[in-house]
């Protein structure tokens, strides 16, 4: 006898009426997922979707990519010519608006975590 191909060997069959698909394909989109099966699953056996808006944490990326490509510039001008005080305010003040920030996103993901 070969082993079953399925994972989930066990069928559920669930009847619903047009609005509450309707509403089911609503929250699916919300929650970013095209398919059924999975998204009726989550919810059954955890009872919501977590869909966290990640734009904040793509902005401190960026940032962060910013600020060490100006402390790499700084440090290549340090090396050459020596450091100017204007230089390294700029970073300090990089840095600090890259901190705050950090701790915005820290203090959203805090609020979502205690749901």
């Amino acid at each position: 006898m070969s082993a079953p191909k399925r994972k989930r060997g066990v069928p559920l069959y669930v009847w619903v009426s047009q609005d509450e698909y309707d509403t089911i394909q609503r929250r699916m989109e919300d929650a970013g997922t095209q398919n059924l099966s999975a998204y009726i699953r989550k919810m059954a056996l955890n009872g919501y979707v977590l869909n966290v808006d990640l734009a904040p944490v793509r902005e401190l990326v960026s940032l962060q990519r910013r600020c060490s490509n100006n402390l790499n510039q700084v440090a290549i001008h340090a090396n050459t010519y020596g450091v100017y005080p204007s230089e390294i305010a700029a970073l300090q003040k990089d840095y600090a608006e890259l901190w705050g920030r950090v701790s915005d996103v820290l203090k959203q993901l805090a609020a979502v975590m205690a749901l």
